[in-house]
C-alpha cells in the first residue's frame, strides 16, 4: 500500500470559511451636510401697543389712552432649511463640533385686528362722543438661521447625545396701523389714521439639543430642539392725521402712536446627514 492510497484514506479537512470584517464603529468625526425640516412656534405672539399725545391742544389724554394696549399675532408656521458642520471625536466618546444653518418659513405673518368702541372727550368739558378705534398689527420672520457649537456624548456608537447654543439671526418685520373715527356735532365726523413699520436684520442667541443616530455608513438622522430670541422691535411714535369729512382740519389733539414686540420662538425638528468622513480610512479586507 503505497503513501497516496493511505492519503485518500485520510478524511479531508476543510479550510474554515473566510467572514468578511465586522462593520467599523460609526465614526463621527468630519464635515457633513444635510437638510431639516420642523415646525416653529412663536414664543412672544404679543405685540404691545403704546399711544401718548405729541402736541396736547386738548390736554386730554382719553383720546390717546384708550387704543388697545396689546395684540396676539402669533407666527408659528412651518420651516425648513439645510446645514453644514464638522464634527471631531476625541478621548473615545466625546464629540465637539461647529454647525450653521439657515431656514426658510411657511407659514404667513402673524396678524391682528381689534375694533373697540368708547366715549371721549376732545374739548374739555364738553359732552362725551361716542369713537370707534381700529387696530391692526402684523410681525413676521420669514427666514432664520443659526451658528452654533455642539458638545456630545457617544452613548452607543451609532447614537450621538448633545447639546448646542451659539448665535441666531433672522430678519424681522413689524408694522402697527390705526383708524379712529368720532362723531362730533352738526354731522361732522373727526377721523385719525396713521400708521408705521419697520424690517431689519437681527442677530440674537439661541441654545437647545438633540439626539443624531447613524443608521447606515456615513448617513444620520436627527432630532433636534432649539430656543432662539432676537430681541425686539419698537416702532417710534407716528402722527396720526386729523381729518373732518373729507378735508384736512386742525381740530383736537395730535396723536403718537407705537408698538413694540419680541422675536422669539421655540423650534421642534427632524433632519438627515450624509458624513464625507474624508480622514477616515476604508476597511480593507485580508486576502488569504
Amino acid at each position: 500500500m503505497n503513501g497516496s492510497a493511505l492519503a485518500a484514506d485520510l478524511p479531508s479537512r476543510k479550510a474554515a470559511p473566510l467572514l468578511p470584517p465586522p462593520p467599523p464603529p460609526a465614526q463621527w468625526s468630519g464635515f457633513y451636510g444635510g437638510l431639516n425640516a420642523g415646525y416653529v412656534f412663536d414664543a412672544s405672539s404679543q405685540v404691545t401697543q403704546t399711544a401718548g399725545l405729541l402736541q396736547p391742544i386738548s390736554g386730554d389724554l382719553s383720546l390717546a389712552s384708550g387704543l388697545p394696549a396689546s395684540f396676539s399675532a402669533d407666527n408659528s408656521g412651518f420651516i425648513g432649511g439645510g446645514q453644514i458642520g464638522y464634527n471631531y471625536q476625541f478621548l473615545g466618546n466625546y464629540v465637539v463640533g461647529l454647525e450653521a444653518d439657515i431656514q426658510g418659513r411657511a407659514s404667513s405673518s402673524g396678524r391682528a385686528t381689534a375694533v373697540m368702541g368708547t366715549n371721549v372727550n376732545t374739548i374739555p368739558g364738553d359732552f362725551p362722543f361716542p369713537a370707534v378705534r381700529a387696530t391692526s398689527v402684523e410681525k413676521d420672520t420669514s427666514w432664520l438661521g443659526t451658528v452654533r457649537g455642539r458638545v456630545g456624548w457617544v452613548a452607543m456608537p451609532q447614537l450621538l447625545l448633545y447639546a448646542t447654543g451659539g448665535l441666531a439671526y433672522g430678519d424681522v418685520k413689524l408694522s402697527n396701523n390705526t383708524f379712529l373715527a368720532q362723531p362730533l356735532f352738526f354731522g361732522l365726523v373727526q377721523t385719525d389714521f396713521g400708521g408705521t413699520s419697520a424690517s431689519d436684520t437681527r442677530i440674537g442667541w439661541t441654545v437647545g439639543g438633540g439626539a443624531e443616530w447613524m443608521f447606515a455608513p456615513n448617513w444620520s438622522a436627527k432630532v433636534e430642539y432649539l430656543y432662539y430670541d432676537l430681541g425686539s422691535v419698537n416702532l417710534n411714535y407716528v402722527t396720526l392725521s386729523n381729518f373732518v369729512l373729507a378735508g384736512p382740519f386742525a381740530y383736537g389733539p395730535s396723536l403718537g402712536v407705537g408698538a413694540s414686540a419680541r422675536f422669539s420662538g421655540h423650534i421642534a425638528r427632524v433632519g438627515l446627514n450624509y458624513h464625507f468622513n474624508w480622514a477616515s480610512p476604508a476597511p480593507v479586507l485580508a486576502k488569504y
